[in-house]
Order: structure tokens, then sequence, then C-alpha cells
């Protein structure tokens, strides 16, 4: 199995998919080849400056935490449990995240073992080891072994509060599903998404496909901004958390951490839109789900 990084610098960096690429063996992705580190690092673009929080042993240290929390179970409970933490260690603007060359660089410079150890696939019948997908290093925000698990702590949270984010995790068809819809990005939409998981109302991954894909329809014609309006962000909160990130102390392991103090989402929007959501469902084709089968 892959081993941590043998070389580890100071701070963080960016790579690129075409150099990412030369690193991306058929060992690596069997998980029976370590990354070069030191090659690795001699390719990657330092982040410049003295932020602390591109400070890279920061979030190494919640990487090694993770896995001697949950190595015996590789469940959606590492997602679940890691997100939120690696939101809050991190602290990055929604503009810092969209720079894919960074997730890839975590994934490839700071955690390749993590990447093997929570996808890896089972080996096949014929004998042939199991691999990790490329997208897990490489991918699209939703697919990306850390990008997903930072957007999905940040379009479900609410406010400072990482709980919904946590229920969000830990289906995993939630995580898949949803962060591949643009509507999420609307607050209410996304909090009223996980009423609807708490509620028991979808369990199934084929019932939380079937729902996702209804809200994402209907938003075609239905405008949620409007019928659930959303509390106006403050963006001064957000600035403010990220300039504590150097007198922040370690993510917390036993309790969930704090978000930046924004405005929480307005109850009767997420109310509102969790009534229509239902009505959404009872219609929603779901594959198994017989005629007339309650939701």
């Amino acid at each position: 199995m892959t081993s941590r990084p043998e070389y580890l610098p100071e701070r963080l960096a960016l790579i690129s998919d075409v150099q990412a690429a030369e690193f991306l063996s058929a060992g690596v992705l069997e998980g029976s080849e370590d990354v070069p580190s030191i090659a690795l690092n001699k390719l990657a673009e330092p982040l410049a400056g003295v932020d602390a929080r591109l400070e890279l042993h920061r979030v190494r240290d919640l990487i090694d935490d993770t896995l001697a929390r949950f190595r015996a179970e590789r469940s959606t409970a590492a997602d679940a449990w890691l997100a939120p933490r690696l939101h809050e260690t991190l602290r990055l603007t929604r503009r810092e995240a969209a720079e894919k060359g960074f997730w890839t660089y975590l994934s490839l410079g700071v955690a390749p073992d993590y990447v093997v150890w929570r996808h890896l696939s089972e080996p096949k019948a014929d004998g042939s080891p199991g691999l990790v997908a490329r997208d897990r290093f490489v991918g699209p925000h939703y697919k990306q072994s850390f990008a997903r698990l930072w957007w999905a702590a940040e379009l479900f949270r609410d406010g400072p509060d990482y709980q919904p984010a946590v229920v969000a995790c830990g289906n995993q068809d939630m995580l898949n599903s949803a962060l591949r819809l643009d509507v999420i990005d609307h607050r209410p939409t996304a909090q009223a998404l996980v009423r609807l998981l708490e509620r028991g109302t979808v369990r199934t991954g084929r019932e939380v496909n079937a729902l996702t894909a209804a809200v994402n329809a209907a938003a075609a014609t239905l405008m949620y901004d409007v019928v659930a309006p959303d509390a106006e962000r403050d963006g001064e909160a957000l600035r403010d958390w990220t300039e504590r990130a150097a007198s922040a102390l370690p993510s917390p392991r036993n309790e969930l951490p704090d978000g930046p103090e924004e405005e929480r989402v307005p109850q009767s929007a997420v109310q509102n839109l969790v009534t229509h959501f239902e009505e959404l469902f009872a219609d929603a084709p779901v594959r198994g789900r017989t005629s007339g089968e309650p939701g």
C-alpha cells in the first residue's frame, strides 16, 4: 500500500494536470508504488507568502489523525469526519478553492497514501489488482478526493455549523450527486436536502439520485432563490475567519469545529423547500419503486 510521502516541504504548492500525469503510474494507481515525492516537489510551484494557511504540516497532521482513526473502516464515516475539519484547517475562499492545481498537489504531494486508502477498489475476480480512479487525484471538484470534501463542507454548512455537512457527507450518493448541481450553491436548497435525509424521506442511493435529479430539473422553471430567499452573505465574517488562521488551534478532533460566523440560513426558506421537495420526490421516478408506493 502507498506510504506517507518521503519528503514533505514546509509549504503547500500547485501542480498542473500535465505535470501530475508523469507521476500517475499504474503502480501508483494500484497502490503498489509510492509517489516519488522529491521529484514531484522539484516540479511543483510553491505557494508564495507567509500565510499560515499554506503550512503543509497543518493538513498533513489532520490526514494522519484521520487514517489513525478510520484505518479499519475506509467508509463514508471518514468523509463525514474529515470534510468539516479539512475545511476549517485550510480556511480557503471559494476563489482559492477553485484552483485545481492546489487539490492535485494535496493528493499527490501531501497525502497520496490517503487517496489510495480511501479509494482503492477491491481486487477483481480474475486476480487483477484494485485501482484508484485517476479522477480521485486529478478530477473535477465533485470527484477529486479532497476537493469534493472541501466543497461539501462549504456548500452544506449552515453558517458556522458544520453538522449539516456531516449528514450530507455520511451519504455517499448525496455527496456524489449534489456536488454536480449548480443549484446546490443556493444555501436553502442544500439545507432542505439535508433535512430530507435527516427525516428519512430519502434513504437509498436510488432515492437520493431521484430526488436530486427532480430538484435540479425543477430549478429550470422555479427560481428557488425567489420562493426561498437566503440571508445576505457577509464577506467580512469570512475575511476575519481566514485572517485568524495564524492564531487558530488545530481543528478539534473530538468535536466539530466552527466555521466562519456567517448568518445562518433562514428556517422559513428551508421549510418552504422541504415541502416542495417532498412533493417533487413523491412524483419522481425511483428505480425499483412500484407505482403508488410512497417515497
